[in-house]
């Protein structure tokens, strides 16, 4: 089984690396400065920055 690709606030993250909040009609309208965070194996996810975002590793 692959990683998941949407986590929620609390989630706790399955590798290091850099994720980027993703949320509702975000392929059509774009997210305007959407929250970046820097996490390590197991660290949880912060809050976003509204209740209908998730967070999403960025590309390598």
């Amino acid at each position: 089984m692959g990683e998941g690709t949407m986590f929620t606030p609390g989630d706790k993250a399955p590798n290091d690396g850099t994720y980027i909040e993703d949320g509702v009609n975000s392929f059509h309208m774009g997210i305007q400065n959407p929250k970046k965070v820097r996490l390590n194996k197991g660290d949880r996810f912060p809050q976003t920055t509204n209740h209908e975002r998730i967070w999403r590793r960025m590309d390598h």
